[in-house]
């Protein structure tokens, strides 16, 4: 998989976007005469907008070899944008995620000047011919973003319980080694000082609290001479 904007030229016999049979990649919106920018540069002419199962792919209208396509997965944000400040004409915005190399890409000999520049873009505009579609265009963009959700999800939600710290009263009480409770965070992070310090400051405390009462019972004795 391939994060940020990339440029699309395979066109079927009829025009349309060639898609992916093998991942039974389906156009769910097809919007004409739409117009697109990408990240600072001038609106493109007006060409084809396809929102499909996968991705979404403009296709210019008066170049043939000239399009560009980003999978769901690279697009972290997307809304509706009609603020003449923010844009001068009503869009879809969407924000391209470039991933942790995004920022570390290099032109080289295998990759054109124009393809390294579309791999650094991290913002792109869908601008439809009638305004009063955007609302519906919308819709259709939250719904495949649904069918795409973010690989690393699961993944960073895994890592977040895995660095949950929970420490029972029965096990504190229980005398349980420190480096028992330690191993499922060092499983994680490694840190093993760490949480021999957490459980210390524990056992610390307990001990000053059992030395209150105890000062509390003596000044109660001595009070009672």
């Amino acid at each position: 998989m391939v994060l940020g904007i990339q440029p699309f030229a395979e066109r079927s016999a009829e025009g349309g976007p060639r898609l992916d049979a093998a991942a039974e990649e389906e156009v769910m919106r097809v919007e004409s005469g739409a117009a697109v920018a990408l990240g600072r540069r001038a609106l493109e002419s007006p060409g084809t907008l396809y929102v499909t199962t996968r991705r979404v792919i403009w296709l210019s209208d008066t170049e043939a070899e000239k399009g560009y396509s980003v999978d769901f997965v690279s697009i972290s944000l997307h809304a509706v944008s009609r603020d003449p400040e923010a844009y001068p004409q009503p869009c879809i915005y969407a924000q391209i995620d470039l991933g942790e190399e995004g920022d570390e890409t290099d032109d080289s000999d295998s990759e054109s000047g124009e393809d390294a520049e579309l791999s650094k873009i991290t913002e792109m505009r869908f601008v439809p011919s009638d305004p009063s579609q955007l609302d519906s265009l919308f819709a259709v963009f939250c719904q495949c973003a649904e069918l795409n959700p973010d690989p690393n999800a699961e993944i960073e939600e895994e890592e977040e319980e895995e660095n949950s710290w929970v420490f029972s009263d029965e096990l504190m009480e229980g005398g349980m080694d420190w480096q028992t409770l330690a191993n499922p965070i060092g499983h994680s992070n490694g840190d093993h000082d760490l949480a021999r310090n957490v459980l210390e400051l524990h056992i610390n405390d307990e001990r000053f609290e059992d030395a209150e009462e105890l000062e509390e019972h003596r000044n109660r004795g001595s009070n009672g001479h």
